[in-house]
């Protein structure tokens, strides 16, 4: 196995995401098997219950796994699927260490970071990256190792001497670093140069810092020779910060590559190809002898073609995590793959879920109105899931606006719950039609706890992974969008369902549910046949999407948006991944 080892430095949020998927991309087209490992230095044991605005969405895999947003990345840029263990955190290894503690695994002896805790590092990376990718026979080529925050942060010191550790003992041919820094522009002066404000001529200085810890060959170190150094800038590096960057951080000028602002992050994988990026890692790792060129046709041809899009679509996305947009990452990149699917670009008007309501009109009449007139003047209505009761009202009133003005609605986990109760209460007159999340003690609940659901712990506790739906009927719209089969098996992430007794009501009203479990009981896909597109999914679509293979309903709402929907169908093209 030949490992490539993503670091960062300066700041966190840099784009080492990013990079390490675009570095995955080329090393794929040059027809090497790509696998990703990403490290979170965190205590969490995973990403399942941590706040959408500290830490961006949350992003579920097939086999139920709650991960950093990265692996997102990872699976959209590489076209796979991976498991929960592709993201390791300090309270995952922490945990397995105690366990084994408390079993006698280690034999009376004083348990330490050096060597328990490093070994359970290696042990896991090394059983990781050997897993097949997508099922195939055999691991892959290389395996793509990010880790997560900057060298320097205490809580990564475990793993930067896990990583030590293994690259002794793989050897320099097969383990290869890049380490990803910030060359920020001073406006004043004009000059490429650092964040860190030091008594210093050189203006690399923070580079050099964040490289002490993990870029410079010393044994006292690292110890680890750096086969590149990816500098990320607003503008194409400058040769002579190339020359001072290689002078003090004992990187050759050929393996500095620049990772400066595009119009879209389709062109990074390029960008790193046209600057030999690959040759550089592919001489590293001793595999040029059986790599060939990459072709990044395809990727060039998708950057192109979004480039030369005039024509937008407005989309109204009314969610209660708008003041980050990360919180719903894969929704926005599902809307750019079923945009660009239709020679579209997405213009996504963020709205905060409360603006829309009565009390905001007293508290913040400015920006409640702005809300409303956003979302009157947009061709469609997105609603994402959610947890907790802020925003709740408003969502609700995005709804029923919806529904009433026959605008293209999409409903995903809460947004489909948020459906029901508005039917319930508008058209059923149900006044206290609620889900119990926010009402336990509603006296109409249509939307309920599932009953294995548990109340006492939240992390990897919901409805998690890959579920099936089967299809109760052809004659619907999301059956045609995919394509009629008999089931679709996509990723759920809910605690709540819709209540089964009071199904037969919602339908009463003209509302279908379409998609089922295979239980039957629990309600998957409502749709408004009266509606232009009216759908709401208990699933959550977005994560399968992917670059040139958008999902189903994502294309059915932008189709709806801009009146292509009949015509679509129609021509039955196929929509599905």
């Amino acid at each position: 196995m030949k490992y490539v080892l993503v670091t960062g430095g300066v700041v966190s949020g840099l784009g080492k995401g990013v990079t390490a998927s675009s570095i995955g991309v080329i090393l794929k087209a040059s027809g090497l098997r790509v696998t990703s490992i990403k490290i979170d230095p965190y205590l969490n044991t995973d990403a399942g219950t941590m706040s959408p605005f500290e830490h961006g969405e949350v992003f579920v895999l097939d086999d139920g796994g709650e991960v950093d947003l990265d692996l997102g990345n990872y699976e959209r840029f590489l076209d796979v699927r991976l498991t929960r263990d592709n993201n390791i955190t300090t309270g995952k290894i922490y945990q397995s260490v105690l366990e084994k503690e408390r079993k006698g695994d280690y034999l009376g002896k004083t348990v330490q970071v050096v060597p328990h805790i490093t070994d359970a590092i290696k042990d896991l990376i090394e059983s990781v990256a050997a897993i097949p990718v997508d099922g195939k026979v055999g691991p892959a080529d290389v395996c793509v190792i990010e880790l997560g925050g900057t060298v320097g942060d205490i809580e990564s010191m475990p793993f930067i001497e896990a990583l030590r550790q293994l690259f002794f003992s793989k050897g320099p041919d097969n383990f290869c670093l890049i380490h990803v820094s910030l060359v920020p522009v001073l406006g004043v002066v004009g000059e490429q140069f650092t964040l860190m404000l030091v008594i210093s001529e050189n203006k690399t200085y923070t580079t050099q810092c964040s490289g002490t810890a993990s870029i410079r060959p010393d044994p006292s170190l690292f110890s680890m020779s750096v086969c590149s150094a990816v500098m990320v800038t607003l503008q194409p590096l400058l040769e002579t910060t190339k020359q001072k960057l290689s002078q003090f951080c004992h990187v050759p000028v050929a393996s500095i590559l620049n990772i400066h602002d595009v119009p879209n992050i389709w062109h990074v994988p390029f960008l790193l190809r046209n600057q030999n990026a690959h040759e550089a890692i592919l001489k590293q790792l001793a595999l040029l002898c059986v790599a060939i060129p990459p072709n990044l046709q395809e990727w060039t041809t998708r950057a192109e073609t979004f480039d030369n899009l005039t024509n937008s679509v407005k989309i109204a996305m009314v969610g209660k995590y708008v003041g980050l947009t990360d919180s719903y990452l894969s929704v926005v990149k599902a809307l750019l793959h079923a945009c660009t699917a239709l020679s579209l670009k997405p213009s996504i008007e963020w709205i905060a879920a409360s603006d829309l309501e009565d009390e905001s009109a007293k508290l913040t009449p400015e920006a409640h109105t702005k809300a409303w007139e956003t979302l009157r003047n947009s061709a469609c209505v997105l609603v994402p899931g959610g947890f907790g009761d802020r925003g709740v009202t408003g969502m609700i009133l995005a709804a029923k606006y919806a529904r009433e003005n026959k605008v293209p609605y999409l409903g995903i986990c809460l947004g489909m719950q948020i459906s029901v109760i508005e039917i319930s209460r508008s058209i059923l007159g149900w006044k206290g039609a609620n889900s119990t999340e926010f009402d336990e003690h509603a006296p109409n609940p249509v939307v309920i706890f599932m009953p294995e659901g548990s109340r006492t712990h939240m992390g990897n506790t919901m409805r998690l992974g890959s579920r099936r739906t089967l299809l109760q009927t052809s004659d619907c719209i999301t059956a045609k969008l995919y394509q009629n089969p008999e089931y679709v098996d996509e990723r759920h992430r809910h605690r709540y369902e819709v209540n089964p007794e009071v199904v037969a009501d919602l339908e009463k009203t003209g509302l279908r549910f379409v998609g089922k479990d295979e239980s039957g009981q629990r309600m998957e896909i409502l749709e408004l046949p009266s509606h232009p597109f009216y759908v709401g999914v208990q699933f959550h679509p977005e994560y399968k999407s992917r670059p040139g293979k958008p999902s189903a309903l994502f294309l059915g709402l932008i189709l709806a948006a801009t009146r292509k929907l009949e015509a679509y169908v129609k021509t039955h093209q196929n929509g599905s991944i």
